[in-house]
């Protein structure tokens, strides 16, 4: 039996692709996550943030230190963070900075679906007029917010968050969800 050769891409085109791959769930990933933006249209033409420092950390103890708000996913906020603002030139100094970082990561519970009575399938077959009951939805969701400020003057110069399934900023999906959130309150950065 003959077998044909089988002909394989470059390394070069195969990386692209991959790479290309990476890219499209990637930003698949940010246009899921629902981000808010506002800017402090006074300030933002005015300060420029060519380096920055940190505005404090989160708070030791608080009631949601033994799930989202923990020192681990923490460290993985900063850095997310630290990154996007290097790419945007920004650099971290320890002195000096021309702004301030603030970040939190903070949890609530969501209501949907709350219903009553209404158009919809009552007793028996057929539509009609009847009592339904949808009943809510409770699920809860996570909100990371990142904030930039003036290191001169103290003031806000631009907030953003995002908001996101709870579970994917546990257990070893937070690293990713974190990163994912991080990415995109960063498309909505000014600088």
């Amino acid at each position: 039996m003959d077998t044909l050769p089988v002909r394989m891409p470059p390394l070069g085109r195969l990386t692209a692709v991959i790479v290309a791959a990476v890219a499209v769930c990637s930003l698949a990933a940010c246009a899921t996550i629902s981000v808010s933006s506002n800017v402090n249209a006074a300030l933002v033409h005015r300060v420029q943030c060519h380096s920055f420092a940190w505005a404090g950390s989160l708070p030791p103890g608080g009631p949601l230190s033994a799930t989202l708000a923990n020192p681990v996913n923490e460290a993985q906020l900063r850095s997310a963070i630290q990154t996007h603002l290097q790419a945007a030139g920004v650099q971290p100094v320890t002195a000096g900075a021309d702004c301030l970082v603030g970040y939190g990561i903070g949890l609530h519970h969501v209501w949907e679906g709350w219903g009553g009575g209404g158009w919809g399938w009552g007793w028996g077959w057929g539509w009609g007029w009847g009592p339904w009951w949808g009943g809510p939805y409770v699920y809860p969701e996570a909100i990371i917010g990142v904030d930039l400020y003036d290191a001169r003057s103290g003031q806000p110069v631009w907030h953003a968050y995002a908001r996101e399934d709870a579970a994917a900023l546990r257990g070893a999906r937070a690293a990713q969800g974190i990163d994912a959130a991080v990415a995109a309150i960063f498309t909505k950065y000014p600088g």
